[in-house]
């Protein structure tokens, strides 16, 4: 539930939200229950999440890390779920802001997108738009920072970012990381695949080490997913299938550095 006094942008993104969510029904998608706009308040009633957020789950240090297999699960439900927004729903949406803070669990561990304040609706035969830059540091399309058309390319980047914490638990920024190369997660991901070294990025998780194979499809889907060049990345229907290994997943160029996007 949300309820806040508004300036003028935050009006914007409110009724965005509304008629986004509004208009979506998918299991992968947090459902808006109701809202208010009354005076100066708003409201949002959506469905209760009971086991919070996918950042809560990864990076809550009073939690023991998450199993494989539910990080697994959450992966494919959220590409699912952005399948749906680009291609599926009547209006198709860009999101604008996919991070483990927008991502919810319900109490069957079902992942779900919400936060559509930054999304963006594409009219009938859309697939680009020019907007200001939005979205969280870390987790922003190189195009955002280039005056270059948005399109949904920005999830799919945004995506690829969210993949590589979902396969190590690390935050794609970690200023405590033990090693200066381990800070920027892209960065060292991208290393550790050129290295042949996939080992490292789910050290001491016995689950992932036993299924290596899938762990080097999910980090060669993720490179993917960071090119630079937004027309080298998979639209989110192919990375959805590459991930579940139904198509092959060739080996991915190297990304530029993500250190110029931080």
């Amino acid at each position: 539930m949300l309820d806040k006094m508004v300036s003028k942008t935050q009006e914007q993104e409110f009724t965005t939200e509304v008629k986004v969510i509004g208009g979506t029904n998918h299991k992968n998608l947090v459902k808006l229950v109701g809202f208010c706009n009354e005076g100066k308040h708003r409201l949002l009633v959506y469905e209760y999440m009971s086991n919070g957020s996918l950042a809560d789950l990864l990076f809550d240090r009073d939690r023991s890390r998450p199993s494989w297999d539910t990080r697994t699960e959450i992966a494919y439900a959220v590409a699912k779920g952005l399948v749906y927004l680009h291609e599926e729903c009547s209006t198709h949406i860009i999101h604008c802001d996919i991070k483990p803070q927008n991502i919810l669990l319900d109490e069957s561990m079902t992942a779900k997108i919400s936060d559509f304040g930054l999304a963006k609706l594409l009219k009938a035969n859309q697939t680009r738009t020019m907007t200001g830059i939005r979205g969280t540091r870390g987790y922003v399309a190189p195009e955002w920072f280039k005056s270059m058309p948005i399109t949904s390319k920005v999830d799919v980047h945004s995506f690829g970012i969210v993949l590589l914490e979902l396969v190590s638990c690390r935050k794609n920024l970690d200023m405590e990381a033990l090693n200066e190369e381990e800070i920027i997660l892209a960065d060292w991901a991208v290393d550790c695949f050129s290295d042949g070294k996939l080992g490292k990025l789910v050290k001491g998780d016995e689950e992932a080490m036993a299924d290596m194979e899938r762990v080097e499809r999910f980090l060669k889907v993720a490179i993917w997913c960071l090119q630079e060049d937004p027309t080298r990345r998979p639209e989110m229907k192919k990375v959805a299938q590459m991930l579940e290994g139904s198509i092959h997943v060739p080996t991915p160029p190297d990304p530029e550095s993500y250190l110029g996007t931080i």
